[in-house]
């Protein structure tokens, strides 16, 4: 499985739209190529969302991505991560079951992602 990272700079954040699967056969291409875009990015990112709602399965190799990105951002620049899921769909269920959501801005609706 490929990713081609597209990400999209809204006014108030760069939006990452992460693929419909994340496992050990693609997290580590997916924290690289989200770790580029952050790095391009140095100095100007306030706000990073990746957007899970498209994405059906995630075990946990999605979470590791995910808990590895966290820990990169916050490093100054500090940059803030909130994450868009399904609450329904598995991305959301996993981050539930391990803990991640208390760690992460984990939002149940993209669009209330991207503005908050």
């Amino acid at each position: 499985m490929t990713f081609s990272p597209n990400p999209r700079d809204l006014p108030n954040c760069t939006l990452l739209t992460l693929p419909a699967e994340i496992d050990i056969s693609n997290a580590d291409l997916l924290y690289a190529e989200t770790m580029d875009l952050v790095h391009a990015r140095t100095g100007r990112l306030r706000v990073l969302v990746l957007d899970l709602t498209g994405t059906r399965f995630m075990d946990s190799q999605g979470v590791r991505l995910l808990d590895q990105v966290r820990h990169r951002v916050h490093h100054p620049p500090r940059t803030e991560l909130r994450v868009a899921v399904d609450p329904e769909g598995m991305a959301g269920r996993v981050l539930n079951l391990t803990g991640l959501r208390r760690d992460v801005a984990v939002y149940d609706d993209l669009a209330e992602a991207v503005s908050s």
